[in-house]
């Protein structure tokens, strides 16, 4: 398996973020597996307008894509549970987020990031800082229940319940550490997501107005 401080992956250094925050603002979403993060996502780029990116979804976009030089270095990460590199997971990111902007300036949804604490400075220090974490809390029990269910129907290679559990040793070891770092900061906004989807999203729906955030779209019922 190839090492991470690998010297193909490095970017080079940037003395300023290349995105502003009074132009760019950047929520990360994060939750262990299956804290329902996505489908609070979906919710919040209905009604707010936001862009959801999902670092999950961009690294196995990656691994599929026929002339990726990471492909297979993705896949044996993922499948062993763990982290992929941080340079080409902001990377990916940094290129989604310029993908996606309208004259300058969007919203974004991080979705499943920053996973660990050297992505997190890298990103806030080259790419965008945060307006703010968004931290799904979900015990470890519900969260397996509920991924063993996803996992008959999902497809993913990592719904089993080895992995799963492969997973949540690496979420409490390196991105708890992260969501402490920022809570210190006054920069995370924690959702109790026990409850039915319904009821999680009113609470977020509060939370966001409390930090400046109103809804553009109702939907219609």
């Amino acid at each position: 398996m190839p090492p991470t401080n690998n010297p193909q992956l490095a970017a080079p250094a940037k003395d300023t973020p290349t995105f502003s925050p009074s132009n760019v603002k950047v929520i990360y979403v994060l939750g262990g597996p299956g804290a329902g993060k996505g489908t609070q996502c979906a919710n919040l780029v209905r009604d707010y307008g936001f862009e959801h990116l999902s670092a999950g979804d961009l690294l196995r976009e990656e691994q599929d894509r026929p002339d990726s030089e990471f492909g297979n270095m993705i896949k044996e990460y993922i499948r062993d549970g763990k982290i992929v590199p941080m340079e080409v997971t902001v990377q990916l990111l940094e290129n989604a987020v310029q993908s996606k902007l309208q004259d300058g300036k969007g919203m974004f949804l991080i979705d499943g990031f920053p996973r660990k604490m050297d992505q997190a400075i890298k990103f806030e220090e080259s790419v965008c800082p945060s307006k703010f974490t968004l931290f799904f809390d979900c015990p470890e029990d519900e969260m397996l229940k509920r991924l063993i269910n996803r996992g008959k129907t999902s497809g993913r290679a990592d719904d089993n319940e080895e992995s799963i559990k492969k997973r949540f040793r690496t979420f409490i070891e390196t991105s708890m550490p992260v969501v402490d770092y920022f809570e210190k900061q006054g920069k995370v906004v924690r959702v109790m997501a026990t409850k039915g989807p319904d009821e999680i999203y009113e609470h977020v729906k509060k939370r966001m107005t409390e930090h400046g955030f109103e809804p553009k779209f109702i939907p219609l019922t």
